[in-house]
């Protein structure tokens, strides 16, 4: 008791300043009821570290499942992605009898999200031959594709909404560190997942697999009922009247955002440095694997390396951005940061060192933490019609579109260089086994060059919008 109590009160003497997002809540959003709302961005963080960072190694080298034929299974997610924007609309002009907006869509996405995972480990186990009871390849393949693709539609869905309810309930001087906080509990969650897969799995065994599978499943039921709990009130006022508004069209609205010059190039800078950055997510842990010769529990810690690195890349964009640093000209230094990240990546093989694969992975989170917060501070400044739903839709649809696009291009080139080794098509001289892995890595480091180029014009003009140091409160 004693020591609680002097560690209460050292932790009230620390400089409100030295906390990150100290000054995060505001009357409209209190903090208790804020990281209540940031567990739906707990419970995405657990299933991408489970998809993205557990489940691609184990296909691949445990069950021993074509790499193509996993990163298309984990692209499919995002082919709902480009419906982000249709979906955040609708949240943003949803007619519901209780005067909700987005309650309806988050729990919707949660309840598709939930029954996604509830059977997709079987489907992987019919898909890899361990089945007792085999099923015909089609339909594998189509169960597979469909669990995929649910887990896909509803994480899509509910994130969207759950971004655009913070958004709302928050103030607008606190709006932009609201939303990026989400993102910071989104890699808490990441690493936390990362953390306990590795050891769950440490032993692989199929029926392990069912049971962290669908306990995830049933954890993120959990956590998005709880963060829900009470977040939106009903408001049957506004629901009688939007009965008698005539609501514009998605496609004007849209048609209207794209024409901007400004918001096209940011658009497009933003998927050039996504699919940048995540181009090695399907083939990080099997390049440990395979060339590295890491365990299964040591490579899926990889993946709390790259969300640490993206926590601390979040941390100290927030603190840049409250000195008034223009967010495109962060994500341009976190685009700057990648490159040699990838070559210590690259570097790791021929020189045999653990350490350096660890760093390089390590160096891709801050930089693509970096270059995420940047641009979505930017996006938070693009709005100015009231669909900031659109907008942050906009935004997580063009980000999700470029992971899917990288995930499935980074396994096929993998598994194209490997075919031609094979063959003999490309001499004797290249035959290393990670040749396939490199050549992801330097078209990475070349996308990245591309996403300089793309960002140069916007952060020499810095007309986007007004400067984020003057929308927020200034410190006495």
């Amino acid at each position: 008791m004693m020591f609680a109590r002097r560690f209460s009160q050292l932790a009230q003497q620390i400089p409100a300043g030295w906390l990150p997002f100290a000054d995060v809540a505001s009357a409209g959003l209190p903090l208790p009821r804020l990281l209540r709302l940031s567990l739906f961005k707990v419970s995405m963080g657990m299933t991408t570290a489970l998809l993205i960072g557990t489940l691609n190694r184990v296909m691949i080298v445990e069950l021993h499942v074509a790499a193509a034929l996993v990163s298309l299974m984990l692209a499919l997610p995002m082919l709902v992605a480009p419906f982000r924007a249709v979906t955040g609309y609708q949240s943003d002009t949803h007619r519901s009898a209780f005067g909700w907006k987005r309650v309806p869509f988050m729990w919707g996405g949660t309840m598709i999200q939930f029954f996604g995972l509830a059977f997709m480990p079987f489907a992987l186990l019919h898909l890899s031959g361990e089945a007792q009871n085999p099923l015909p390849t089609w339909l594998v393949h189509a169960v597979v594709a469909l669990s995929f693709l649910m887990v896909g539609a509803g994480l899509q869905t509910s994130q969207t909404a759950g971004l655009a309810l913070a958004t709302d309930q928050a103030s607008e001087a606190t709006r932009p560190r609201v939303v990026a906080l989400m993102y910071v509990m989104l890699l808490a969650g990441a690493v936390g997942g990362s953390l306990l897969y590795s050891l769950l799995l440490a032993d692989f065994k199929p029926q392990r697999l069912i049971q962290v599978v669908q306990g995830t499943g049933l954890l993120v039921l959990l956590l998005n009922a709880y963060a829900l709990w009470k977040q939106e009130g009903r408001d049957r006022a506004r629901a009688a009247a939007m009965k008698h508004t005539r609501q514009e069209p998605f496609r004007q609205v849209w048609a209207r955002f794209y024409a901007q010059p400004r918001s096209r190039r940011f658009l497009w800078a933003t998927f050039l440095g996504t699919l940048a950055f995540n181009m090695q997510d399907i083939v990080l842990e099997p390049y440990g694997g395979e060339i590295l010769h890491l365990s299964v529990g040591a490579t899926s810690a990889l993946t709390a390396m790259l969300a640490g690195g993206g926590l601390c890349g979040f941390l100290l964009a927030g603190r840049q951005l409250a000195r008034g640093m223009d967010p495109l000209r962060l994500a341009a230094l976190g685009t700057v940061l990648g490159l040699p990240a990838f070559s210590a990546v690259i570097f790791s093989a021929p020189m045999d060192a653990g350490w350096l694969f660890r760093a390089g992975a390590l160096g891709i989170g801050l930089g693509g933490g970096l270059f995420a917060v940047g641009t979505l501070f930017a996006a938070m400044r693009l709005e100015g019609s009231g669909f900031i739903g659109l907008v942050l839709g906009a935004w997580g649809a063009v980000q999700s579109t470029g992971a899917g696009l990288a995930m499935f291009s980074g396994g096929l080139l993998r598994d194209g260089v490997a075919h031609l080794q094979s063959s003999g098509s490309l001499g004797a001289d290249l035959l290393d086994p990670a040749l396939g892995y490199s050549v992801v890595y330097h078209v990475e480091m070349l996308l990245l060059f591309i996403t300089l180029v793309a960002l140069g014009p916007l952060v020499s003009r810095q007309t986007l919008a007004r400067p984020l140091a003057q929308a927020l409160p200034h410190r006495s």
